[in-house]
């Protein structure tokens, strides 16, 4: 036993810490700017306020972490985040393709811990900050940890103001916005009446049930909304579609409140109103007698937190508006992308009237770009702003505020914060045109997709190599399967063109004598994927029973892009589908989808500065299927040149290589006119960038996405083995090799052996 003297002058532990990098805030934007940091060499304190890490993505308030992909209910393929964020995404699927919150937190935790680089503070509360005298430089924060009564001085090269509220960016001085802009100001037509319908978007706390197989009587606590006129209160209970027994979850998003608050001085005055919504509608679920198969069922968790959508903006050295993301406007310093609709709330949130939805969504045509200055502050030089806070307009937070773009944004400013300490810069130094290229090469890279950014790195030793391979696939054919699909919605086989279209054939099954409507369609801005330019239209007279059809539609496209042969609606109908995955190949539909606000088209009211166009989407695994059909030529799009693109996804073209002997392993063979020293190898696979990977609840089918290659081993110049890796399913494998090798050529040998699998190896980076 230890035994303490009376002491009336005790203070709390202090710990002074110094590194390169201090991140506020461990959501999703946090831990990717923490781990591409370290990653890159720097020291990075990560200090977060809650137990877990993921913010609104955590176990504290469960709702998923999505993007550009919009849980593939728009017309952006291949649209999921690169990088940081795909790889955290990746490894959750894998270890919990269920969603559950829990194991995601332990995925977050776990990639943190593992990065020697980081020093990682959880239950840390930044509580002050010390600025320079000319008030432009922060030099320390303080922080402290109730759990340990340890208070934290941390000193820093450079700061990131993650936190969601943007505390840091606040106390620094730097210039914020709150609130709705004016129409006029951006000439945003979709920026709401203030009066009518608010400023602000509320809070949401989220509850799951379980079944107990017995029955559960429940009385709800006395701060719960009372069953007496819940209805009248809260008018969207009387509509199956937001509530019933089956949702939980992400699915009571609506269950909103706080717009018409301070969003943050009252947040916990919205909260307490969010527990008396939720445990009034849990008694109105049990104890108002219209759900009788609730009897067994039990309130398993409520939210402990509050998930924020929107507070604070800050001012950067760019404003992305509504008409960055609808035109989809190109910027010469792109480091991230979006693509998840301007999704705005009524203020009034659960309480809004029955005739306002409680969220209207509106989608540009394809992913837009996000440029470097909007994460950057011109009124403190050594900060950067992440997440929701970033420089945007209310009506542009509507879609940059989800939690897969930020992250995408905070690997973005992550690699960017250690090229400055690298290099002596601070980070408005990258907003010149010169340098910001060296910074989307690293981000390029790390992983990350920049649209219409194709930049050579002169730093690829693969770049000066003559490339060889085994076999590289001429689609001459996609075979028919065990699977049909009856036209009762059209359907479009997209396929990657440049030159002449090919020449069509495909067998249809027609239940009388029929006609088949066939278009081929492009898309208005290529790199996009709305079908919304028809090229050419065609009509074929069938018998019935089996046909042939056979489709020359004389078309040519001078640049590479996608293109898309539509068959129409005809329920009387049915094409044959393959069994074959073919990396690169999707057919999508143009049907509805009403758990993701798509009803077939986008018909926005006139004047809010919207596109009308129509929905064309796959379906989701293990649905997900191609149709079966001949191409005359053959598609020639899957070369092993494709490994020096910098594109590592689908875009314009599948940008991978395919093996066409997939019965036997394949390889590519990288060859120099000289020896080469190589200290690392980085391989890009593919893990269908195409599927949306909600991190909670969703759940996905595959654990491991069957684009993916498995298994690959690399060779030198003599035959020896350099590495031989089993199991993969990561979409970046990354080589570091103990010491540097001298050798005049690689063989990367990959297995190609399981029928039916066209797998690509997306990009190959030696250095």
């Amino acid at each position: 036993m230890k035994s303490f003297a009376k002491d009336r002058n005790r203070i709390i532990s202090k710990e002074i810490i110094n590194c390169d990098y201090a991140i506020i805030g461990g959501g999703l934007t946090g831990v990717c700017s923490a781990i591409a940091a370290a990653r890159e060499g720097v020291k990075v304190v990560l200090v977060q306020d809650r137990p877990v890490l993921g913010g609104n993505a955590s176990s504290e308030v469960r709702l998923w972490s999505l993007g550009a992909t919009s849980h593939m209910g728009n017309n952006n393929r291949w649209a999921r985040e690169g990088g940081v964020i795909d790889e955290l995404m990746v490894e959750n699927t894998y270890k919990n393709k269920e969603g559950n919150p829990v194991i995601l937190d332990a995925v977050l935790i776990d990639k943190v811990l593992n990065e020697k680089n980081i020093t990682l503070l959880l239950n840390t509360a930044m509580i002050s900050i010390k600025m320079s005298a000319d008030g432009h430089h922060i030099e320390k924060i303080n922080a402290i940890n109730t759990q340990n009564e340890t208070e934290y001085e941390i000193s820093a090269t450079l700061f990131a103001d993650c936190s969601g509220d943007g505390i840091l960016a606040y106390l620094a001085g730097a210039s914020y916005r709150m609130g709705a802009e004016e129409k006029t100001e951006f000439n945003e037509g979709f920026a709401p009446n203030k009066d009518e319908y608010g400023e602000l978007l509320g809070h949401s706390i989220m509850f799951y049930i379980k079944d107990t197989g017995k029955p559960v009587d429940y009385v709800a606590p006395s701060f719960a909304l009372p069953l007496e006129g819940i209805e009248e209160k809260i008018p969207r209970l009387l509509d199956s579609k937001y509530l019933n027994t089956g949702h939980h979850g992400c699915k009571y998003w609506w269950l909103e409140y706080g717009g018409r608050l301070d969003t943050i001085k009252d947040t916990e005055e919205i909260k307490y109103e969010l527990w008396s919504v939720v445990y009034g509608v849990w008694n109105y679920i049990k104890n108002s007698g219209k759900f009788p198969e609730s009897t067994n069922l039990t309130l398993e968790w409520v939210g402990l937190i509050p998930g924020k959508r929107e507070s604070r903006r800050f001012v950067g050295h760019y404003m992305l508006t509504q008409n960055d993301l609808i035109s989809q406007r190109e910027h010469y310093d792109v480091v991230a992308h979006g693509g998840w609709s301007i999704d705005l709330h009524p203020s009034d949130g659960v309480y809004s009237s029955a005739d306002k939805t409680p969220c209207n969504q509106w989608h540009s045509k394809g992913v837009y770009q996000i440029p470097y200055r909007c994460y950057v502050t011109p009124d403190v030089e050594n900060l950067f702003i992440g997440g929701r806070i970033i420089s945007s307009s209310h009506v542009a937070n509507g879609s940059t505020r989800v939690m897969g773009t930020a992250g995408c944004g905070g690997q973005a400013f992550g690699v960017a914060a250690a090229m400055c300490i690298k290099n002596g810069l601070k980070p408005a130094d990258y907003i010149d045109e010169n340098r910001i290229k060296e910074l989307q090469k690293q981000i390029v890279y790390q992983g990350q997709f920049l649209a219409n950014v194709d930049l050579e790195d002169s730093r690829n030793l693969l770049n000066e190599a003559k490339l060889t391979a085994s076999s590289s696939l001429s689609l001459s054919s996609i075979l028919e399967g065990e699977k049909t699909f009856r036209l009762d919605f059209p359907a479009a086989q997209l396929i990657p063109v440049q030159g002449k279209v090919p020449t069509v054939s495909i067998q249809v099954k027609a239940d009388r004598a029929t006609v088949l409507h066939v278009e081929l369609r492009s898309s208005t801005k290529i790199g996009n994927y709305t079908p919304d330019v028809i090229e050419k239209q065609l009509t074929f007279e069938l018998k019935e029973g089996d046909n042939k059809v056979c489709i020359n539609f004389e078309k040519s496209f001078e640049e590479a892009q996608y293109v898309f042969i539509c068959f129409m609606k005809n329920p009387e109908l049915v094409l044959n589908v393959s069994d074959e995955v073919i990396s690169g190949m999707a057919t999508i539909y143009n049907y509805i989808n009403i758990p993701v606000s798509n009803y077939g088209k986008q018909t926005p009211p006139p004047g809010i500065g919207v596109e009308e166009f129509e929905f064309w989407i796959p379906f989701r695994d293990p649905e997900r299927q191609i149709l079966a059909m001949e191409f005359s030529p053959a598609l020639e799009m899957f070369d092993v040149e494709n490994l020096k693109s910098a594109y590592i996804r689908p875009f314009r073209g599948v940008n991978g290589w395919i093996p066409e002997n997939i019965g036997e392993s394949s390889y590519v063979d990288v060859e120099w006119d000289e020896m080469k020293e190589i200290s690392s190898i980085r391989l890009y696979f593919d893990t269908d960038a195409e599927h949306a990977m909600e991190s909670v609840q969703m759940g996905h089918f595959y654990p491991v996405m069957p684009q993916c290659i498995r298994n690959y081993k690399i060779y030198d110049d003599g035959g020896k083995e350099i590495v031989s890796v089993g199991n993969n399913y990561q979409t970046i494998n990354t080589i570091e090799l103990e010491r540097s090798i001298t050798t005049k050529s690689l063989r990367i040998v990959v297995d190609s052996t399981e029928p039916n699998m066209y797998r690509a190896l997306m990009g190959v980076y030696v250095n």
